[in-house]
C-alpha cells in the first residue's frame, strides 16, 4: 500500500510484478490465482462456499479478490472470472445457468467487484482451454480441442488461433453431441449423448448400480473384473466415436483431455488410443494425438486471468482470442 491506500494502475510499487486475477466458480468453490502477463503464478486459492446461502458464492469471490490484493500490496491490473453456463455476447455476465447458483445469471461481475475496468465472463470449460493455449498443453497450438470428463463431459475448440464461442456461446460442447438418435435425452436434450455414455453422472445407471463412481470402475478394470472391463471399454468405444467424429469436424493438431476421469491415467489413453485408431480419418498415416490436460483443476482460473490480460490489451467487449 502505499500512505495506507492501493496505488494507481499506473503506479505500482518498486518489485511488484503486474497481474491478473483470474476467477473459475465451481458448484461449491472458487479457486482463483493471480498470474503474470508470461503465465508465471503469484496466488493460486481454492476457498469453499455455502451452496445453500444465497449467493454465498458472490461474496465469497469478493472477499478472494480483496485478500489477494491486499496481499500483493497493489491491485490487480485485470480481473476475469470463469463459470459455468453461456456467457452473454459481450462477455460481462453469465446470460444463461438454469437450475443451479441462483443470481448468477445476468450479475455483472465489472459492478460487483467495483472494477474501473470491464471483468470479462467466461464459460468455465472454454476458460480452461483458454488456460490450456496460454501455459499448458495447448500451449503453441492454433487448433485444438479439450474435452472434460467428470461428472459431467464439458468441452471447448480452439479454430485458427480463436476460441470458438459461436453465435450464443454454446460452441464446443462436446458432451452433448449425439450418439445414439434412439437413446434418452440428456439435459440439454440431445439423445444418447456423450455425456450420457462418458459421465460419472450415468455411472450406477450403466452398472446396474455395481460402481458408485468412475473411479471404483476404473479400479475394479485394472484388477480383471470382466464386468468392470466390459462397461469401460464400451465407454471408451463411445467416447472414441465422439472423438473420430469432432477430429473430422475441426482437424485439431491435438485432443486435449482433463477432468477427473483423466486422473485414470494409462487404464484410459492406452485403450481409448486403440479404440481411435479404429475409427479416425488418418490421412498418409497422420493419427491426431491425445494428450492429458496439464493446468489440473485451475485451468479454468488460469484461463480467466488470461482473459482478463487480454481484456487490458484490446478494446473492450471484444470476444476472447
Amino acid at each position: 500500500m502505499v500512505d495506507g491506500r492501493f496505488p494507481k494502475d499506473n503506479m505500482i510499487p518498486p518489485n511488484v510484478p503486474a497481474y491478473s486475477i483470474g476467477i473459475d466458480l465451481g458448484g461449491s468453490s472458487v479457486k482463483s490465482v493471480a498470474a503474470t502477463r508470461d503465465g508465471r503464478i503469484l496466488v493460486r486459492r481454492q476457498v469453499d462456499f455455502d451452496p445453500s446461502a444465497s449467493m454465498d458464492w458472490a461474496k465469497r469471490i469478493a472477499e478472494v479478490v480483496a485478500q489477494i490484493e491486499e496481499q500483493q500490496g497493489t491491485p490487480a491490473q485485470a480481473v476475469g472470472l470463469a463459470a459455468p453456463g453461456l456467457a452473454s455476447r459481450n462477455g460481462d455476465a453469465i446470460a444463461f445457468m438454469p437450475g443451479r447458483l441462483s443470481g448468477l445469471e445476468g450479475l455483472n461481475w465489472t459492478t460487483h467487484l467495483h472494477r474501473s475496468h470491464p471483468v470479462p465472463v467466461l464459460n468455465d470449460a472454454h476458460a480452461a482451454l483458454l488456460g490450456e493455449s496460454w501455459v499448458g498443453a495447448a500451449r503453441g497450438l492454433r487448433n485444438a480441442i479439450l474435452l472434460t470428463l467428470g461428472t459431467g463431459v464439458g468441452g471447448a475448440a480452439l479454430v485458427e488461433g480463436k476460441l470458438l464461442l459461436g453465435e450464443i456461446g454454446r460452441a464446443g460442447h462436446f458432451g452433448h453431441a449425439s450418439l445414439d438418435p434412439f437413446g434418452k435425452p440428456d439435459i440439454c436434450g440431445a439423445p444418447g449423448s456423450l455425456e450420457l455414455a462418458m459421465g460419472n453422472c450415468t455411472i450406477s445407471e450403466r452398472s446396474n448400480g455395481k460402481f458408485a463412481t468412475t473411479h471404483d470402475l476404473v479400479k475394479a478394470y485394472l484388477a480383471g473384473d470382466p464386468a468392470a472391463s466390459g462397461i469401460w471399454l464400451d465407454s471408451l468405444r463411445r467416447l472414441a466415436a465422439g472423438i473420430a467424429s469432432f477430429i473430422n469436424i475441426l482437424d485439431p493438431a491435438a485432443v486435449i483431455i482433463g477432468g477427473g476421469i483423466a486422473r485414470s491415467g494409462d487404464a484410459l489413453f492406452v485403450p481409448l488410443r486403440t479404440l481411435l485408431n479404429e475409427m479416425e480419418w488418418q490421412p498418409g498415416g497422420y493419427s491426431v494425438p491425445l494428450v492429458p490436460a496439464q493446468l489440473g483443476e485451475f485451468a479454468g482460473a488460469l484461463g480467466s486471468a488470461y482473459r482478463g490480460w487480454q481484456s487490458r490489451e484490446n478494446p473492450p467487449g471484444t470476444r476472447p482470442s
